[in-house]
């Protein structure tokens, strides 16, 4: 029996996820209409989890129905990269020749800016993210064709307290880490690689799977932990440079040989990574000018369907579908929500 047939065999009693468990905008927005804030999604976004790591964990709740929620786009995004030799992918000083190439230069750039003071408890983070692949929209013209009204600031722009004392999170979502706790956990990283990884993998643990979590590669979760680090804001730039001088170690991580367009429209370093046997393969998004993080991706790279019901038909996914597609084109740190830099 060859590869391919055992693996078809392995899939066979898997379900693919049933899309009334998919609800992109609308759980969002109820949340905010009924009073939280949003604050439970706003933590569960920050995760982003590399979608369908096994068909068996189409319920896991929170984490996957953010990443699930992508499946009811209609769209296709294309991720056709920019042509290689033109002068926006050849200028300046980027080496996209590997992983350690691209990343150790980013490192050697981050290494020589100065760390500037830690936040003070008072102030807020602000971030805009340009999100390519959202219901988000539809959802908001729904509730608005329905007469409810939306909640304002509900859009791109977001304020977190940099201590965020408030924030609901029950422990379910072991990622989810205020951005206070997120500076120190960077800052007090160690330089060796090694045990740099093996420290962001303790800080970020794989799920229990009694809780519908699913065991993880070290490789995988070496990759997540630092991906869900990496989109804190903000994170001392000599402990970014440590960190990517990890990610280039990583088993299975990829430098794309030329810049990639992202959801804002910009041409953006990816660094990607497929785990074996999953349908999506993860990009990470990086600045080629100052080397921040730039946003995430998520790309079919195997077909596969979805469950259809009563109220949504069932879909086909193709290889270069892009499911998440959120491009960060603002962070800062301001004196007062609703502030903008």
């Amino acid at each position: 029996m060859d590869e391919m047939t055992q693996l078809r065999e392995l899939r066979a009693d898997a379900p693919v996820p049933d899309r009334a468990a998919l609800a992109p905008g609308r759980e969002r927005l109820t949340d905010a209409i009924a009073g939280n804030g949003g604050r439970r999604t706003l933590a569960l976004r920050l995760r982003l989890t590399p979608m369908l790591r096994d068909w068996r964990v189409a319920s896991l709740g929170a984490v996957v129905a953010v990443t699930a929620a992508a499946l009811v786009l209609t769209q296709v995004v294309g991720v056709q990269a920019p042509d290689p030799t033109s002068p926006a992918t050849v200028a300046g000083d980027l080496d996209l020749t590997s992983p350690a190439a691209a990343l150790n230069r980013a490192a050697d750039y981050l290494e020589r800016q100065e760390v500037p003071p830690e936040p003070r408890s008072g102030q807020w983070i602000y971030t805009r993210e340009v999100d390519g692949a959202s219901g988000n929209a539809e959802a908001v013209k729904e509730l608005q064709e329905a007469g409810v009204e939306v909640p304002p600031g509900f859009g791109p722009d977001r304020w977190v307290p940099y201590d965020d004392k408030a924030t609901g999170n029950d422990g379910s979502d072991t990622d989810f880490r205020t951005a206070r706790e997120s500076y120190r956990i960077a800052a007090a990283l160690p330089e060796d690689p090694e045990a740099l990884l093996a420290k962001l993998r303790a800080t970020f643990p794989t799920g229990d799977e009694a809780d519908g979590g699913k065991e993880e590669s070290e490789d995988a979760h070496s990759f997540r932990a630092v991906s869900v680090l990496l989109r804190s804001y903000p994170i001392p730039p000599d402990a970014m440079a440590r960190i990517y001088r990890a990610l280039a170690t990583v088993r299975g991580v990829k430098v794309t040989h030329h810049l990639v367009e992202d959801a804002a429209g910009r041409e953006v370093i990816a660094v990607v990574r497929q785990e074996h046997m999953e349908f999506t393969r993860t990009d990470l998004l990086i600045d080629p000018v100052d080397y921040s993080y730039a946003g995430t991706r998520e790309v079919v790279v195997e077909s596969f369907g979805t469950v259809g019901s009563d109220e949504e038909p069932a879909e086909q996914r193709e290889p270069g579908d892009v499911l998440i597609d959120i491009a960060r084109t603002h962070a800062a740190v301001v004196d007062a929500k609703g502030e903008k830099p």
